[in-house]
């Protein structure tokens, strides 16, 4: 019983500007760490091919040494590798692929589309339809010359594509590289193999994204993932499982903060966070300071401990307690300042919030020092 591993948008050199470089390199790394965990799980598996369908590299711009160590990446499996280029890593005059094969990096059991062609493998008995991108955006289907194409009588048919199924993906990405959803269908596939969604996706029982094997961004549609495909000897639609493959589990929260409850619950929250998370929080609401500071040594611990955190406090307002103000002891002057603050509102509301937070926090600091003198 033949099986392939689908997999797609590596995005081999992808770079992370958004975060700081403490987290960007980690990040960046870990997609190298995805292909070798997928070249060991190809071996592990005994599978009769590895196929990858587009966005292998994030530009056509990488370095010299990235496309080395992706190609090096590969070393783990040693059967054959079904690749072809997608929007990011299109298959122009000139392109990282071309750089790749000045390089000598292009290893000998890889098998590279970079034309519309049918790649056959004889042992298996598959013939691969390959669609591969030659230039970043088209408008008009690619696979549509799958329908004609002759390949071996007896073996299977799997197409391998990169774009947008049409009428069914989210419309701002149904613009450019369509693809008709009935293709497999129409084309007499076994199975279809795209990429260019970033998730773990079903079409129908014989389309399927797989998404990327290393989530990249906050957007909650099963990142992270392959997908193992068993065929059968009859013409019945092959058996998916998709298999985990992410080092890091990205996770995007919001908490409203309206009574002391909520509090709780995103603290108890923040301490069960891992360090292979990459968290990005919103808080929103208002405290006073007491749990102001439980939040901000809550969140201290919690960015100590993950891979990443991400917060954005823009919305959540300090609003210090009559209580919280005479135990500051603020008289006069500084009393007068901190009513003013806490009352802000319109453009400086953010400022002074911030300018709040920083003066009853030297305050609560002075005061502690003064207890224990």
């Amino acid at each position: 019983m033949p099986r392939i591993l689908h997999t797609a948008d590596w995005q081999i050199g992808r770079l992370y500007g958004s975060f700081d470089p403490d987290d960007a390199v980690p990040l960046a790394e870990a997609r190298f760490a995805a292909v070798e965990r997928l070249a060991a799980l190809a071996t592990a598996e005994r599978l009769d091919a590895v196929v990858v369908a587009g966005d292998v590299f994030d530009a056509q711009t990488v370095s010299a040494r990235s496309i080395r160590r992706l190609f090096n990446a590969l070393e783990g499996y040693g059967g054959p590798w079904i690749m072809i280029p997608g929007n990011h890593d299109a298959a122009l005059a000139e392109s990282v692929w071309t750089h790749a094969a000045r390089l000598g990096a292009l290893p000998s059991n890889l098998h590279l589309a970079l034309e519309p062609r049918v790649i056959e493998l004889p042992e298996p008995r598959i013939a691969f339809l390959c669609a591969p991108l030659t230039q970043r955006h088209t408008y008009g289907d690619l696979t549509e010359w799958f329908d004609g194409a002759p390949t071996p009588a007896g073996w299977l048919r799997v197409g391998v594509a990169h774009g947008a199924v049409q009428g069914v993906l989210a419309e701002d990405i149904d613009s450019a590289n369509p693809i008709a959803p009935d293709r497999a269908e129409r084309a007499r596939l076994d199975y279809l193999a795209l990429g260019d969604w970033h998730g773990t996706r079903r079409m129908n029982e014989r389309t399927w994204y797989s998404g990327t094997p290393e989530p990249d961004r906050f957007k909650g549609n099963d990142a992270g993932q392959a997908l193992l495909v068993s065929f059968g000897e009859t013409s019945a639609a092959p058996l998916v499982q998709p298999v985990g493959t992410a080092q890091f589990r990205w996770q995007q929260r919001v908490h409203t903060l309206s009574v002391a409850s909520d509090l709780d619950a995103l603290i108890d929250s923040l301490a069960q966070a891992e360090a292979r998370d990459v968290l990005d929080l919103t808080v929103t609401g208002q405290v006073d300071l007491a749990d102001h500071t439980r939040l901000s040594q809550a969140l201290g611990a919690a960015e100590a401990r993950v891979r990443c955190l991400r917060c954005d406090l823009s919305a959540l307002q300090l609003a210090p307690t009559a209580e919280d103000i005479a135990a500051l002891h603020a008289d006069g002057y500084l009393g007068e300042v901190i009513n003013e603050l806490r009352d802000a509102t319109g453009d400086e509301a953010r400022r002074s919030q911030d300018a709040l937070a920083i003066l009853t926090s030297l305050l609560a600091e002075r005061n502690a020092r003064e207890v224990t003198a």
